[in-house]
This record gives structure tokens, C-alpha cells and sequence, in this order.
């Protein structure tokens, strides 16, 4: 088949990939549609994914084959999920190919008739193509393990109750994840407040998502307004997970009472100067890898396998499908390649270079 591959420092094209063997409790589909994350170009050039494994994350096509312990799923099924391309352990799997094996426990059937849009853009919107639902996997999952598992949230829909009555903040409020966390957080009713770390241009859409007040990255002193404002923030999430906005989101830390701060990479207090480390802040970080249950070796990190972070993810799977289902979720704007796997290098190189804002990029195969 072809596939896109580790070859050197970079995402080749190749045609002539094995297939990935189909084990007796997973799923082949033929993709129809990937796609592509930040974490991808990131296995490329921080050396994490092995030479010629197959790269890519998000993914959505046609069931061909059911391995035969699967229940659920038949073949001519239209469906999407979340792979760990240019893994370790199972580097012959990832999105960016023409055949993905798919663990059903993780996967969702597209709403609606599972039909490509054919469209050259999609602004937000619920999910009514292959094209929305590709662009969920990656940044639903971890939004839902982020407040349900980290953060310890109920999976209650529109709960009459508050659950938590104190703020939460989100630095990158406008990325993939940010929206997802928006969304979840007000429909969860989980917090008394949203607060969230944008673009000013961003305000309106992630007002209507359920975000109740936005700050402007942009502004120099951005965190000495949100600590002027707010003495108590106890739980912060760094969406956008770079050194500085670790470094920011770390400072907003309340150094009276516990603060926990959630990450979605391996960033650590290492990175802050001793000296201004913060005994109340906790780190933790949201590895969507170990959804697999598998360890997950990961560059200098080795994250052992968490059977309570599978059993997390496969429940939050089961307790978000329906929803999106009926439209209550709404995927972000997205831009649409149609020239197949050789696209995907090129959209990998458009979101290195941070040409991506408030957009995910999809390639289609078909």
C-alpha cells in the first residue's frame, strides 16, 4: 500500500509499505480521510517515531475486515478514531495510509450518511461529513481525559449542578484541544467559570462555546491581568503546551492553596528556574498514547502502560459518540486537501511553520 513514512529527517511518500496485519481483536479499514496534528511533524524532527514507521493519528474510513473477536462493527461501516502513528511499538500502524487497523473499543461510526463533503472548506460546525469527524479524534479524547480523568469531572451531560465551584483556565483556547475543553467543560457544568487564553479575534466563537471571559495572549502583561483579577485559580490547562505558555500558565499557580496545572506533552517544573518553582502547583501530564494500554516509549521518556487511562478513554469514547452524534458537538474550521497522501507532507510542513491558526487541516484519499 502506500504510506507516509519516517525516511531520514523527514515525512516521505512510499508504495510500497506492507499492509498492517489485522489481529483477531481490531479492525482494517480503507482510509478515506486523515487528520494532521502538530504531534505529527513532532515524531519527525524530535526523532520519536523509528525510521519507516507509517505516521498520522487521526483517521476515518470504510471497515474492510473485523477481526473475529470484534463485536459491534461489520464490514461497509463508515468509522473514525485514533491511532499512535510512528509509535515504538507498532510502528507498521498509522493514519497517513491507504489501510489503518483501528481498536474498536476507541472507534466511533460517522454520523449521518459517512460521505465526504468534497468541499475545499468547512467552517465550524456539528459534524456531518468524514471530514468533521476525522478532524475529532486526537483533541476529543484528550479534552475528555483531560477534565473527566485528570481533573476528575463526572460524565453528566447538562448536570443541573455546577460541579466544581471554582474557575478553570485554558491557555489556547483557540487551538483543536481548547475548543474541545470549552465545549466539555460548559457542557459538563463544570466549573463557574471558563476562563480562556486567545486571539481577541477568537472571543465571539469561544464565547459561544461556553467560554465566560477571554484574555489576549498577546498583550505583554496578559498574566498579571488574569492574577489581578483572579486570586484562586486551581486548575489550569495548557492547551497549547510550549515552553512559554508552560511558563505562563505555571506563574497563574496560586501559591496559598493547591493548584493543578495539566499539560499535553512530557513538560515538567524542570523546565521553570528553580528559584521560581511553586510547592502548590502540581504537573501532570494528559499522554494520549497510553489510551493503547500499551508502554509507550517516547523519545527519552518511557510511560508504562495505565489500565486505568484505557478504561478512561474507551468509557469517555462510549459516553461522547451519541453526542456527537446529535450535533452537540461542533468540530473547529477546517481546511481540505484532496490530493491524497501526498498532501500530507506538505499540510505536516504548513502546521511546523504555524500557518494553521484556528484551522485543522484534512487530506482526503478519495
Amino acid at each position: 500500500m502506500k504510506a507516509v513514512v519516517i525516511e531520514g529527517d523527514r515525512a516521505v511518500v512510499k508504495e510500497t509499505v506492507p499492509v498492517p496485519p489485522l489481529a483477531r481483536d481490531k479492525l482494517r479499514i480503507k482510509v478515506k480521510a486523515v487528520a494532521v496534528n502538530p504531534t505529527d511533524w513532532k515524531h519527525v524532527s524530535f526523532k520519536i517515531g523509528p525510521q519507516g514507521s507509517i505516521l498520522g493519528c487521526d483517521v476515518a474510513g470504510e471497515i474492510v475486515e473485523v477481526g473475529d473477536d470484534v463485536k459491534g462493527f461489520e464490514v461497509g461501516q463508515v468509522v473514525y478514531g485514533v491511532v499512535h502513528g510512528a509509535s515504538v511499538k507498532h510502528p507498521e500502524n498509522g493514519a497517513f495510509a491507504e489501510y489503518s487497523v483501528l481498536d474498536p473499543l476507541l472507534t466511533l461510526r460517522v454520523p449521518g450518511d459517512g460521505q465526504l463533503s468534497g468541499r475545499d472548506t468547512v467552517p465550524e460546525s456539528p459534524v456531518r461529513s468524514i471530514e468533521g469527524a476525522v478532524s475529532l479524534p486526537v483533541s476529543l479524547v484528550t479534552a475528555g481525559l483531560v477534565l473527566v480523568h485528570h481533573l476528575g469531572l463526572k460524565a453528566e451531560w447538562h448536570p443541573e449542578q455546577v460541579q466544581v465551584d471554582k474557575p478553570l483556565l485554558i491557555w489556547g483556547g483557540a487551538t483543536a484541544v481548547g475548543q474541545m475543553l470549552i465545549q466539555l467543560a460548559k457542557k459538563l457544568n463544570g466549573y463557574s467559570k471558563i476562563i480562556v487564553v486567545a486571539s481577541r479575534k477568537h472571543e465571539q466563537q469561544l464565547k459561544t462555546y461556553g467560554a465566560d471571559e477571554l484574555f489576549d495572549y498577546h498583550d505583554k502583561d496578559v498574566v498579571d491581568q488574569i492574577k489581578t483579577k483572579y486570586k484562586d485559580l486551581p486548575y489550569l490547562i495548557d492547551a497549547v503546551s510550549a515552553p512559554e505558555s508552560f511558563t505562563n500558565v505555571y506563574r497563574l499557580g496560586n501559591t496559598d492553596k493547591p493548584t493543578k496545572l495539566i499539560q499535553l506533552t512530557t513538560m515538567s517544573e524542570e523546565i521553570i528556574p528553580e528559584k521560581q518553582r511553586n510547592p502548590q502547583v502540581t504537573v501532570e501530564g494528559a499522554i494520549l498514547y497510553l489510551v493503547t494500554g500499551l508502554d509507550v516509549p517516547f523519545g527519552r521518556f518511557n510511560f508504562p502502560a495505565d489500565p486505568v487511562y484505557r478504561e478512561a478513554a474507551i468509557k469517555f469514547v462510549r459516553f461522547i459518540e451519541p453526542k456527537v452524534i446529535k450535533g452537540e458537538i461542533n468540530h473547529i474550521p477546517l481546511k481540505i486537501f484532496h490530493n491524497g497522501l501526498e498532501d500530507v507532507p506538505v499540510a505536516m510542513n504548513k502546521i511546523k511553520n504555524g500557518e494553521n491558526s484556528n484551522v485543522k487541516y484534512i487530506v482526503t484519499l478519495q
